[in-house]
């Protein structure tokens, strides 16, 4: 392996280790030294408090934020590629808003079979119907469509999504405080449980579009040529769709909407490694867990010895970020 590409995945890879190890220790009000979360990790120790601390309440909820980080970072480079705009993610096309009304929904309600696998798909389902609805306002299905057109729709159903979300708060005062936490965006409160929620649509689904990844390549081209090359365009376009609503769905249900990751995550991953769908996917996929976990870090340290969600830190980096976008873009 020549040089380059050592340092093209050797160093995010060296960064997403020492970021990992730093999530297990950092910001504990029971103070846990480095070596104890090593500890942890290592079959047929002792277990003591600080190693029981990092199993059962540290490990899991950085294991969820690397495969959130990595599932919205793939979802959002995939609709950059779908769509051929470059702002184009969960948060602004209203995946995020619609996931996230229907689990407000579900949870003002109160249905007693929804729990689990079921929450996540009913998450996805939310932000498939708000994704429709962006594509049919934007004319997204059209190949050749207007790209600001589409964000354009995508912001417009974003609010009424998050209207109809404040309603529901409105009419559920009991179920009040919790929701709006769960809206912030953060995994401070993921376990175990959520982590094998999250694992089955993350552990299929990442594999899939990457073996996608070769087609993309080619939908890039333009349809005319892909279909030429072989790709169906239609049944592409329609398999990414899906495999986006399920991701971004999934992890809606675990952590609430986290925005900007998506977004911001694929330019990142483009600078460094290039725009091979190939390689950039999998770029993506680490960079975007990187992003997330050192959030969740920050996020303990800025209010220690309480918690800010980590959804709003990767929004205070997302944002300026964005408008930077708009500035240079658009």
């Amino acid at each position: 392996m020549s040089a380059r590409p050592l340092l093209a995945w050797g160093l995010p890879l060296l960064l997403l280790a020492l970021a990992f190890w730093l999530s297990l220790f950092s910001g504990s009000a029971l103070p846990i030294g480095p070596w104890q979360a090593l500890s942890a990790l290592l079959p047929g120790k002792a277990i003591a408090l600080p190693q029981a601390l990092v199993f059962n309440l540290r490990l899991p909820r950085s294991l969820v934020a690397m495969l959130l980080g990595a599932s919205l970072a793939l979802a959002g480079c995939l609709l950059q590629t779908l769509t051929r705009n470059p702002l184009a993610s969960p948060s602004l096309l209203g995946i995020n808003a619609g996931a996230a009304l229907a689990m407000v929904l579900a949870s003002a309600f109160n249905p007693g079979w929804i729990a689990g696998y079921s929450l996540a798909l009913l998450a996805a389902a939310g932000g498939g119907v708000s994704w429709g609805m962006v594509m049919l306002l934007g004319k997204g299905w059209r190949s050749a469509g207007d790209r600001s057109r589409l964000i354009l729709a995508g912001v417009a159903v974003s609010a009424l999504c998050s209207a109809l979300t404040r309603a529901t708060l409105l009419l559920a005062e009991d179920h009040t405080y919790g929701i709006l936490h769960w809206l912030a965006g953060g995994v401070s409160h993921v376990r175990w449980r959520e982590f094998w929620q999250l694992l089955p649509f993350s552990a299929l689904l990442m594999p899939l579009a990457w073996l996608l990844a070769a087609r993309l390549n080619l939908l890039r081209l333009g349809d005319d040529s892909a279909h030429t090359l072989g790709v169906n365009p239609d049944m592409l376009r329609t398999a990414i769709n899906l495999l986006v609503v399920v991701l971004v769905g999934s992890c809606v249900s675990v952590a609430g909407p986290v925005a900007f990751l998506g977004l911001l995550v694929p330019h990142m991953a483009r600078a460094w490694i290039g725009h091979d769908l190939r390689r950039l996917l999998p770029a993506c996929m680490l960079f975007g867990a990187l992003l997330m976990l050192l959030a969740d870090v920050i996020a303990r340290w800025l209010a220690f010895p309480a918690e800010l969600p980590a959804g709003a830190v990767v929004a205070l980096i997302g944002a300026p970020c964005f408008v930077w976008l708009v500035r240079r873009r658009v």
